[in-house]
C-alpha cells in the first residue's frame, strides 16, 4: 500500500466519500477560505502598490496578516480533506503539480518580503520602491494562478 492508498483509506475519505453534504460542504469551506485569502493579500498587495495611501502599512498588515494566516489554514485543511477523497485522480491531474508549486513559490514570495523587505520599509507616502511593487504583483499573480489551478482541477 502506498501513501495514496492510505490517504483514501483514511476514515475522514471515506466519511467524505459516503455522506450526502460533507464533501460539499468541505468545497463551500475551501471556496470561502480561499476568497477570505485572497481578499486579504489583494487588499495588502494594492496598499504596496500604492493604492490606499492614507491607510498606514503597518496596521493595516497587523489586521490583515492574522485573517491571511487563519485562511490559509483553513483553505490547506479543506484542500487536503477534498484530495483525500479521490487522491490517485487529483495526482494525477496535471494541474495539481502546477498548484502547489504556485503556493510553494507564494509562500516564499511571502516569507522574504515579510522578514526582509517588510522590516525596512517605513510609511510608503510616496511611490513605492521597485522591490515592494515587484513583491505585491508577484503575490496577486501567484495567487491567481493558485485559483485558475484549482479551478481547472475541478473542471479537468
Amino acid at each position: 500500500m502506498d501513501i495514496l492508498d492510505t490517504i483514501q483509506n483514511l476514515q475522514i475519505a471515506y466519511y467524505l466519500r459516503s455522506t450526502r453534504w460533507a464533501y460539499p460542504l468541505i468545497n463551500l469551506s475551501h471556496v470561502l477560505s480561499i476568497a477570505v485569502l485572497f481578499g486579504t493579500i489583494l487588499a495588502f498587495d494594492l496598499r504596496l502598490l500604492g493604492r490606499s495611501r492614507a491607510l498606514p502599512l503597518r496596521p493595516l498588515a497587523r489586521h490583515l496578516l492574522p485573517l491571511a494566516v487563519s485562511a490559509f489554514c483553513l483553505a490547506a485543511t479543506t484542500g487536503f480533506l477534498m484530495f483525500a477523497v479521490n487522491p490517485r485522480d487529483v495526482w494525477g491531474n496535471p494541474f495539481f503539480p502546477w498548484k502547489l508549486g504556485f503556493i510553494a513559490l507564494a509562500g516564499l514570495n511571502a516569507a522574504y518580503f515579510h522578514l526582509r523587505t517588510f522590516p525596512r520599509i517605513e510609511g510608503l507616502a510616496g511611490r513605492p520602491p521597485a522591490p515592494v511593487r515587484a513583491a505585491a504583483l508577484l503575490s496577486i499573480s501567484l495567487w491567481l494562478s493558485v485559483i485558475v489551478c484549482g479551478r481547472m482541477i475541478a473542471f479537468s
